[in-house]
C-alpha cells in the first residue's frame, strides 16, 4: 500500500476517535491491505495523537485466546500502544459518551522496572524484569462499524484500544503463579466469567515474551516503566451507561469500574 494510502486511513481512524463516528472496515474498501500495511496504518494514527500532546506509556496485547484467532483467521496475537489520554484511576467513572461502542475485558498487567528488548526473551526474562503486576480493566473499543473487523482492521485501529484501568494488589509475578491464578469477573454483581492466566498463550508472562520479540524484530523495546496489558482472560462484555464491573485475580486482589452517560 502507498504512504498516501496508508496516511489517509491513520487520519480517517484518528478522525473517528474524536468524532466518535464508525468508519467502513478497512477491509471492504482495500482487498489486499496486509499486516503490515495495517501497522504502518495504526503508527500513522498513533503519531497524531503524540501531536496532539499525548504520550506513549506502554503497549497492549490483543487476539490471545484461540477462540478469538480462530474467529479472525490467524495464528498469533497482535499489539497496540497505550497512550497517556487512555489512563483512567480505579474509581474514576469512565462516560460511553467517549466511545463508539465500548467493551470491556479483565486481564492483568504488567509495569517493568527495566528494559525489555528481543529477540531472544524469555519467560525468565520477562520475570525479571516485572517490578510488578496487578488486575486491569481494559476498555476496548472499535472505529469500525459495528465491530466488522479483520485482523488487519483491528491492527490499523491501534488493536481496538480503548481507554484502561489499573487496580488491586501490586506483587511481583516472581511471587504467583500467573497461569494458575484464576480469575472471576462480575458484571452488576453477577458472575459473568471464570478463568485462569493460562487461557492467555499460556500464560501472561509468555503473552509478554511474545510481545518483546515480535517488537524487537522491529527495532522497539519497551522500557522501563511501560505498563503492559498481557491479554483478555474474559469474553468481551458490551458495556452502557450504569454499568459495574468487577474482576478479581487469585493473589492479586480485584479491581473495579463504572460506566455513567
Amino acid at each position: 500500500m502507498d504512504k498516501q494510502k496508508i496516511q489517509q486511513y491513520g487520519d480517517e481512524l484518528y478522525q473517528s476517535l474524536l468524532d466518535r463516528q464508525p468508519v467502513t472496515p478497512l477491509t471492504d474498501r482495500e482487498a489486499d491491505i496486509t499486516i503490515e500495511d495495517a501497522y504502518q496504518i495504526q503508527l500513522r494514527m498513533i503519531q497524531r495523537r503524540l501531536d496532539a500532546g499525548e504520550h506513549v506509556v506502554g503497549k497492549k496485547i490483543g487476539v490471545t485466546s484461540k477462540v478469538v484467532m480462530d474467529m479472525l483467521k490467524v495464528n498469533q496475537p497482535d499489539f497496540g500502544h497505550l497512550l497517556s489520554g487512555m489512563v483512567y484511576n480505579e474509581g474514576q467513572p469512565i462516560s460511553v459518551s467517549t466511545m463508539i461502542a465500548p467493551k470491556a475485558e479483565a486481564e492483568v498487567a504488567f509495569i517493568l522496572a527495566r528494559d525489555l528488548e528481543g529477540p531472544g526473551v524469555t519467560a525468565a526474562d520477562v520475570l525479571r524484569a516485572t517490578d510488578c503486576v496487578m488486575p486491569c480493566f481494559e476498555i476496548v473499543d472499535s472505529r469500525i462499524k459495528d465491530w466488522k473487523i479483520k485482523i488487519q482492521d483491528t491492527v490499523a485501529d491501534n488493536a481496538s484500544c480503548g481507554v484502561l484501568t489499573l487496580g488491586g494488589l501490586r506483587k511481583s509475578p516472581r511471587d504467583i503463579d500467573l497461569a494458575l491464578a484464576g480469575m472471576v469477573l462480575e458484571k452488576n454483581g453477577e458472575i459473568i466469567s471464570t478463568s485462569c492466566g493460562a487461557s492467555v498463550q499460556g500464560s501472561p508472562v509468555n503473552a509478554v515474551a511474545w510481545l518483546a520479540n515480535t517488537l524487537g524484530r522491529l527495532g522497539i523495546g519497551l522500557k522501563a516503566g511501560d505498563i503492559i496489558l498481557s491479554g483478555s482472560q474474559s469474553p468481551l462484555v458490551p458495556v452502557v451507561a450504569g454499568d459495574s464491573l468487577y474482576c478479581s485475580v487469585g493473589g492479586l486482589g480485584g479491581t473495579s469500574v463504572r460506566f455513567t452517560a
